[in-house]
């Protein structure tokens, strides 16, 4: 059975910003920007059976947007958003919510048969049954040379443990994660007292990983493989606001890696993209064509 599908699993849900509701959710975001690069992908989460579910279920139709998304008997996930001056989010994330409860069922089984690469968060673990879907999910992958499991870390209010962290740590092999983030995990794991670079060495190779993305704001971005670092700067653009921008990064560099470009091209290009999408309303803008072609070329 080929495996060729690219999947964003975790929380789909409602931004809600003081002008409006916008949807948001990390692995739409993300499923999303993988569509635009050529890729097929689905949004697997859960919603509620009621008007916000359906609205979130077309809009994906709209965006044309596959996925894999359960309405169970919960209501679906919405977030008060606030910006800041600088435009950066600040969120207020509803709890016992559809996304919390992702059910494993026999269709998730077989997609999870026919994934090629994931990307899941530690947000969508706050609750057991997502969590156990996740990891369940997580297991059923069949193993591959050019698989990607992408944990993006992604750490909100207290939605975390040391357990969750090291158990998705285990089971990634790309870890992306921020400067900010860092700290805290570093405080939690017991090695607080070294430089951000040198934590990122160590969590490379504690958990085996393939390659650790450290995202450090308006200071650039690492990307640490064994043996080698690279590092690009944020590009300076004027900011709308950042929701999305991560997500966007990550599905650029892990685009470009499926499509074989060098660690360093795909670092660049996911740079360009999120600086890109910084630029716009929302988190799922449509992605010039300029981005497009690069990772068509061979």
């Amino acid at each position: 059975m080929e495996n060729n599908i690219i999947v964003g699993m975790g929380e789909a849900l409602w931004d809600m910003f003081p002008e409006g509701k916008k949807i948001g959710g990390a692995p739409a975001n993300f499923a999303y920007h993988m569509s635009q690069f050529g890729f097929e992908s689905r949004v697997v989460s859960a919603v509620g059976d009621d008007p916000l579910g359906n609205e979130i279920l077309e809009n994906f139709r709209g965006k044309q947007l596959n996925c894999l998304i359960e309405q169970v008997p919960y209501p679906t996930g919405t977030v008060q958003v606030e910006l800041d001056e600088a435009g950066v989010p600040c969120y207020e994330i509803k709890q016992n919510v559809a996304w919390d409860n992702i059910p494993f069922t026999k269709e998730l089984e077989e997609l999870a048969l026919k994934t090629r690469s994931v990307c899941f968060g530690s947000l969508a673990q706050r609750n057991v049954v997502s969590r156990k879907t996740i990891n369940k999910f997580l297991d059923t992958m069949p193993d591959g040379e050019g698989q990607c499991k992408i944990f993006d870390i992604n750490l909100r209010q207290s939605f975390y443990t040391k357990e969750i962290l090291c158990n998705s740590f285990e089971k990634c092999n790309i870890l992306k994660i921020n400067d900010e983030e860092l700290v805290i995990v570093s405080r939690m794991f017991g090695y607080p007292g070294i430089d951000l670079q040198d934590k990122c060495w160590i969590l490379l190779a504690k958990y085996n990983l393939k390659m650790l993305i450290l995202t450090c704001g308006v200071n650039g971005s690492y990307v640490f493989t064994p043996g080698e670092v690279s590092f690009v700067e944020t590009s300076l653009v004027e900011v709308a606001d950042t929701v999305g921008a991560g997500d966007s990064f990550t599905a650029a560099f892990c685009s470009a890696i499926l499509k074989g470009r060098s660690v360093r091209e795909a670092h660049q290009l996911a740079v360009e993209v999120s600086a890109f999408v910084c630029t716009q309303q929302g988190a799922m803008p449509v992605l010039p064509e300029r981005f497009k072609l690069f990772n068509s070329e061979n």
